[in-house]
């Protein structure tokens, strides 16, 4: 088995885990390609010979992650994605085993899902035409500048520097959005704008239920408040229900579809994927990608088929399971 591994030693606090499942992984045989990214990598350059591997293995938080999802779209290339960030939400959604071994083990097996990406694109505070992949949410307004606030503090606060940020504004702006989904247009006022290709996220709280990477669509989500500290009722409603279909979500609009368009009549922060990308935009456009990568599965996933059977691409049986 011919493997490449792209590690991202400055994602979240650092692990050495991924040294513990390269262990695991490789066998006689074997070869293994191992890449360090630096500040300013490029995705495309470091996946430019992937077709050349049967697996790639992503290593980093969510923002590496989507960058080089992002980068091998298409290639029908193996993907592992391996938790090494803050979040590491797009895992989470994924569901699989998060011990090295059992990692490992389901590279081996061989077993995919194939899941969408999402595209946005917008023109920034300097009129460039700018655009990204996104494996989780993007979006504008409130969101947004709670990322770009808690940027600081992430590798010393975690997962926390996100409240921090959100209890620092409690009262955002209300924005009057216009939003186009397949040609059908809605105008609703809100303190901010996600596209969403999974929406779930800490404590695996589904912001809106029933949103899927694999239904060839993305959500737009509407939260439409005035006051930060009702943000966090949807939260709440979501440790008791968390998939939103018994309570619903408070504050919370959603709507389906593969093109969506969103302007604002003032400019706004961006984000995409839990990265600041931009302080000033007047919306966005953004579309779904069906079917964009192959990612590893294992039986714990939400994506793994129990109705198809599966034979592993390369032996396994000495790769044991986690011992809890």
């Amino acid at each position: 088995m011919r493997t490449l591994i792209i590690h991202n030693p400055k994602s979240g606090f650092g692990s050495d885990a991924i040294f513990e499942f390269e262990r695991a992984l490789l066998h006689p045989g074997d070869s293994c390609t191992f890449l360090m990214t630096d500040e300013d990598f490029s995705a495309s350059e470091l996946v430019a010979n992937a077709r050349d591997y049967d697996l790639v293995v992503i290593s980093g938080g969510d923002g590496t992650v989507t960058s080089l999802l992002y980068a091998l779209r298409g290639t029908e290339i193996p993907i592992c994605i391996f938790p090494s960030g803050t979040a590491n939400l797009f895992f989470s959604n994924l569901g699989d085993a998060p011990e090295p071994a059992a990692l490992a083990r389901a590279c081996r097996s061989g077993e995919t899902a194939s899941v969408d990406l999402g595209e946005i694109s917008w023109l920034d505070e300097h009129g460039e035409h700018l655009k990204r992949g996104f494996a989780l949410m993007a979006g504008t307004g409130f969101d947004a500048q709670i990322m770009a606030a808690a940027t600081p503090n992430k590798m010393v606060m975690g997962e926390a520097a996100y409240f921090a940020a959100a209890i620092a504004n409690p009262r955002p702006d209300v924005i009057r959005f216009v939003i186009d989904v397949d040609g059908e247009r809605y105008e609703r006022d809100g303190i901010t704008c996600l596209v969403a290709d999974n929406a779930m996220i800490q404590g695996d709280i589904e912001i809106v239920p029933d949103s899927r990477m694999d239904d060839g669509e993305i959500e737009v989500i509407v939260i439409e408040t005035s006051d930060a500290v009702q943000v966090l009722r949807p939260l709440l409603v979501g440790l008791v229900d968390k998939t939103g279909k018994s309570l619903g979500r408070p504050h919370v609009e959603c709507f389906r579809g593969q093109k969506v368009t969103v302007r604002t009549a003032k400019v706004i922060p961006l984000e995409v994927d839990g990265e600041s990308c931009s302080p000033g935009v007047n919306g966005y456009d953004a579309r779904v990608i069906p079917g964009a990568v192959n990612v590893i599965v294992d039986s714990m996933s939400r994506y793994h088929r129990k109705d198809i059977g599966h034979t592993p691409r390369f032996p396994v049986d000495d790769i044991p399971y986690p011992r809890f």
